[in-house]
């Protein structure tokens, strides 16, 4: 694999970090099954590239993607807290509303961003190349989301959201307002989704509508190989599992696909990640079964 597909691996997998942080929140802390992450993707991108494309900032644009992917978590916990639908159900009616309102966003399938100044451009330092300044900048906003959320989950209100997930009729006991609770964790959740559509767009030179499909099964496999390869119970170390998760699986998927004697192609894609995802979920039942053949 040459050093350009390596850095490009990075590139997607840093972006991907967030929206496995995203699925970390929901499947994890919330113990909440939401597949709105397929709709909320493309949302962040969406309305990150149609405002671009219409001369806002991109700082701004950016920052309005995080917030309607925020919104249509708030909008998915609302379903189930308010209305009472199933979780799993409510999340499933979000996801397929989000692909018509992208539709309208967008005014298409997709927004071209060609020539338009995107968030790389206006941070990448003179002299360096794009595709070694995004990895870098990416590599800081991750960092930076990370230190959030280890703060914020530390605090009163994240505590909440975790007993929250933990035992919901425990925290209610304590005096928290679980639905309340809920709603801000599927806003965060679904808010740090919309921001790797965004970014996802950029890089990519515009969005798509097809863009979040499968989204929420890279999620789960960052998820799930980052907690096979660094096992922990405490929330600053899962963090960053997560999100060496999510690099090692587009690094596993871009070695993959670029091994000539393998032979896999594009359309092998979802292939690999069912085998990655596989694997990742069996390894920590082999090493309960080969700790248990240990001699005492």
């Amino acid at each position: 694999m040459s050093f350009f597909s390596l850095l490009g691996a990075v590139e997607i997998g840093l972006i991907f970090s967030l929206v496995a942080l995203g699925v970390f929140i929901s499947f994890r802390l919330l113990r909440f099954p939401d597949l709105t992450v397929d709709g909320s993707f493309p949302l962040g991108g969406a309305v990150c590239a149609i405002l671009i494309s219409t001369g806002t900032n991109a700082w701004v644009a950016t920052l309005a993607a995080t917030a309607a992917g925020a919104v249509a978590g708030l909008i998915t916990g609302w379903l189930n807290v308010k209305l009472k639908i199933m979780d799993l159900l409510a999340s499933i009616l979000m996801m397929i509303a989000l692909y018509s309102i992208n539709l309208r966003i967008m005014g298409g399938p997709n927004v071209p961003l060609i020539n338009d100044p995107t968030l790389f451009v206006l941070l990448q330092p003179e002299g360096m190349q794009d595709y070694i300044a995004r990895p870098l900048i990416l590599a800081v906003i991750v960092v930076a989301a990370k230190l959030l959320l280890d703060w914020f989950f530390a605090t009163e209100h994240g505590l909440a959201i975790r007993a929250t997930g933990s035992n919901a009729r425990m925290a209610r006991a304590q005096g928290v307002n679980t639905g309340a609770m809920l709603l801000l964790g599927m806003a965060i959740s679904n808010g740090l989704v919309g921001l790797a559509g965004a970014l996802f767009a950029q890089t990519q030179g515009g969005s798509d509508i097809s863009m979040g499909i499968g989204t929420i099964v890279i999620g789960l496999a960052a998820v799930i190989v980052g907690e096979s390869i660094l096992p922990s119970r405490r929330l600053i170390y899962a963090t960053l599992a997560v999100i060496i998760g999510a690099i090692a699986y587009r690094f596993f998927i871009a070695l993959a696909l670029n091994s000539d004697f393998i032979g896999l192609k594009a359309q092998d894609l979802n292939l690999v990640t069912a085998v990655l995802v596989a694997v990742a979920l069996v390894i920590p039942q082999l090493k309960r079964k080969f700790a248990k053949r240990k001699p005492s």
